[in-house]
């Protein structure tokens, strides 16, 4: 990750803020749910969630517990992320959140904003 060094995590802590991550976005999405905001289905198979949109595209995250990385995949292609200095970046410094906002919202053809849950 060129100019960004990760903050090394130990198993456990890896993977309690992964959780969270994917918990937080769940919890969002049955909010827009709720609200009928939209209708973005889920599916969550261990570290691997998946959004399915309206208009039938997707955006995948998945945990690669290995890397200590969290892995995008949207229309606009595919980004990973890395834990450094408590925000998950992508190598051009841009913030988790903001990014999965940003191609949810271009999925979605409405602005949709997802945020990190304080642990």
């Amino acid at each position: 990750m060129s100019a960004l060094t990760a903050t090394p995590l130990d198993d456990a802590d890896y993977h309690a803020r992964t959780d969270a991550i994917l918990q937080g976005i769940e919890s969002r999405i049955d909010a827009w749910l709720d609200g009928d905001v939209i209708d973005i289905d889920t599916h969550r198979t261990g570290g691997l969630l998946e959004l399915s949109f309206p208009n039938r595209s997707k955006i995948i995250i998945n945990t690669q517990p290995p890397l200590q990385e969290l892995w995008v995949a949207a229309k606009a292609g595919g980004f990973h992320f890395r834990y450094v200095d408590g925000r998950w970046l992508e190598r051009g410094g841009r913030e988790f959140h903001a990014l999965l906002s940003e191609e949810a919202s271009a999925q979605a053809g409405l602005a949709l904003r997802f945020e990190a849950v304080q642990a």
